[in-house]
């Protein structure tokens, strides 16, 4: 039987009776129909996670007892910050999703000029919950422990801005020079095939501008081809991500 993960924002502890937050309840109350005695994990986003019991489910509400933490931790040894052009809501969900089980470090959604999607305050804040909440859900699903931030959008320059201190920090452009993984060879440290830390920037649908990849070069990004071949936006960022992560050793050896 698959094992049954719910995130409790807590923060949790072992030895302890909670009543678990609403939608979490009628998940395993009305979608998964857990009965008392059954075993759940539960983790706050924090790091780690907790064995769990349910001992009473009445209607929609579910009271369950934790065992001893468990110092399980699934995260990637490669920090990468996932820079998004904002995408149509389906296609940007699909790489929040996507890049949460990859084992993207933390997201930040990029407003562009040629990006399909524009959102104004209110609206930002709504797709910002949203995200998260697509996080939340990857990583009950995935078996990681750690929520990966959703940074609220932002605008190329203030993006950049943000990773200045990553050092290195790549633009996917189709037909560069240099290939991603020449890029991330070239900057590992001696006896490593990986970087460390790597920013990772995916233009929109229309592609970046040319004053847009001007500013991002000179922000410290180089450009990288992933191929021959021109990739839609999301299908670029989750094969720059796997690609990244399998030189780092998280999808297998190096």
């Amino acid at each position: 039987m698959r094992e049954v993960r719910i995130h409790v924002p807590g923060p949790l502890h072992g030895g302890a009776t909670l009543a678990l937050p609403a939608q979490a309840a009628q998940h395993v109350a009305r979608v998964l129909r857990l009965a008392p005695g059954d075993a759940l994990t539960l983790f706050d986003g924090r790091g780690g996670e907790f064995p769990a019991t349910v001992e009473a489910v009445s209607g929609g509400a579910v009271r369950v007892a934790t065992g001893a933490p468990r110092g399980i931790e699934r995260e990637s040894p490669l920090r990468i910050t996932l820079l998004q052009a904002l995408a149509r809501g389906e296609k940007m969900d699909w790489v929040v999703q996507k890049a949460t089980e990859l084992g993207v470090a933390r997201l930040l959604p990029v407003a562009c000029e040629r990006s399909v999607v524009q959102l104004d305050g209110g609206r930002a804040d709504k797709r910002l919950a949203h995200w998260r909440g697509v996080v939340v859900a990857a990583c009950e699903q995935c078996g990681r422990n750690q929520l990966p931030p959703v940074l609220p959008p932002a605008g190329l320059d203030a993006a950049c801005a943000a990773v200045a201190d990553v050092p290195l920090r790549l633009l996917l452009a189709p037909g560069a020079a240099r290939t991603l993984a020449a890029a991330a060879r070239a900057a590992a440290a001696p006896g490593q095939t990986w970087p460390g830390e790597v920013a990772l920037l995916v233009g929109p649908e229309g592609g970046l501008t040319e004053t847009e990849a001007g500013l991002a070069r000179r922000a410290g990004f180089e450009a990288v081809a992933l191929g021959p071949r021109v990739l839609r936006t999301e299908t670029a960022a989750l094969a720059a991500l796997a690609l990244l992560q399998g030189l780092a050793g998280d999808l297998g050896d190096a």
